[in-house]
């Protein structure tokens, strides 16, 4: 596969020669989720289905700052390009309109495509054809997933590689990553070297324990010590844990999955969900796979190991909320002075009252003591 994206190769070995600033602001960078659901048919369905949000007011907001960056324009006539996703209910109606607007989209496209290549390219003609370009692109990788989803998986992989060819500097689509989890699914496995991600480093990490998971036993490994294969798969699921640690709880089930969001966050909890919602299938076909990767999770990773959390002692809350409680009767006093001090007088009368009940209780029981005493022989007596 890396024949297949030779600028995305170049990309990643000039990023690695800049420095960690870069590659830093590279991983907390938002990016658009390439293995995002349909909104109508599989996001709002969830919704109907189960009455819960599947999508954030946040990741939806990015959606429209995303529409405005790739589809808009100052000659655009205002039609919104996902419209078709977002009113269609099936997957099939998606897949039948989006085939429709990629004819239109594809003339708009050659029109502005030859506009762009004439003498006196404007800037508006030029954003024109820009607008195009990212048109023709998302609706043709939105075809590739409507085939993935129904099963045509080679027309699937060969939408993504023409898509490669064709336009092999929008790295921002990330269409490699659609092909990738596709030609898991045709079970078409081989080696690759491409851009940084979870899908990279997890497939990578798949495909080498494939080769050694149904042989592999602990008990041996700790005898015997590791083959050279094995020793490659565990380094491989290092480097991946490495990179997102948070992927082998959901491939390993041990946290819920849920519908993954239209925008992650590299390297985050959200990739980890978007990566897993695909691939946990393809772990799961691969036998042993999922044993080996648990043994080396567990051995390589605690809840301290990235975010140490230090727990908050129970006197500095006691005294915060003493504090901000004082604070408010203080404001309440100084607004309301008359119902404050009537306030504060029923509660201090419920307390007096059955103290001065008890103490003059008391009195009269020492009183009568003294009374008996008085009258007896011995006390007569003494006096």
């Amino acid at each position: 596969l890396s024949s297949w994206f030779p600028n995305q190769t170049r990309t990643d070995s000039s990023n690695e020669n800049t420095g960690s600033e870069a590659e830093e602001s590279n991983e907390c960078k938002v990016w658009r989720n390439s293995m995002c659901l349909f909104r109508g048919a599989e996001y709002e369905r969830y919704t109907n289905m189960t009455g819960r949000e599947a999508l954030s007011y946040y990741d939806m907001n990015l959606s429209a700052q995303d529409h405005q960056n790739y589809f808009l324009c100052s000659t655009d006539a205002g039609k919104f390009e996902y419209e078709t996703e977002e009113e269609c209910k099936t997957v099939f109606e998606a897949e039948q309109k989006f085939k429709l607007a990629l004819k239109a989209a594809e003339d708009n496209f050659r029109k502005s495509h030859s506009l762009s290549y004439g003498l006196g390219i404007s800037s508006e003609r030029e954003s024109l054809h820009k607008r195009d370009t990212n048109v023709v692109v998302y609706i043709r990788r939105r075809l590739a997933l409507c085939a993935r989803r129904f099963g045509r998986l080679k027309e699937a992989v060969k939408i993504m590689k023409d898509l490669i060819k064709e336009f092999p500097t929008m790295y921002v689509a990330n269409v490699y990553e659609n092909l990738i989890e596709t030609l898991l699914e045709m079970q078409s496995y081989g080696e690759f070297n491409l851009p940084k991600s979870a899908t990279i480093y997890y497939t990578t990490a798949l495909l080498k324990v494939r080769l050694v998971a149904e042989r592999f036993s602990p008990s041996v490994a700790l005898k015997k010590g590791l083959t050279p294969a094995e020793m490659s798969a565990v380094e491989a699921i290092h480097k991946a844990l490495e990179f997102n640690p948070h992927v082998p709880k959901y491939l390993l089930e041990m946290k819920p999955l849920i519908l993954p969001p239209e925008h992650i966050l590299k390297r985050g909890d959200s990739e980890a969900i978007a990566y897993s919602f695909w691939h946990i299938s393809h772990w799961q076909r691969v036998q042993g796979a999922l044993d080996m990767l648990r043994g080396t999770f567990e051995g390589s990773w605690h809840e301290l190991s990235v975010y140490p959390r230090k727990e908050t002692p129970s006197s500095l809350l006691f005294a915060s909320g003493l504090a901000f409680g004082i604070v408010i009767l203080m404001i309440l006093v100084h607004q309301f002075p008359k119902p404050a001090t009537e306030l504060f007088n029923l509660p201090a009368q419920w307390f007096i009252h059955p103290l001065k009940q008890t103490y003059e209780a008391v009195d009269k029981f020492f009183l009568h003591v003294f009374s008996q005493i008085e009258q007896t022989w011995l006390f007569k007596m003494f006096i």
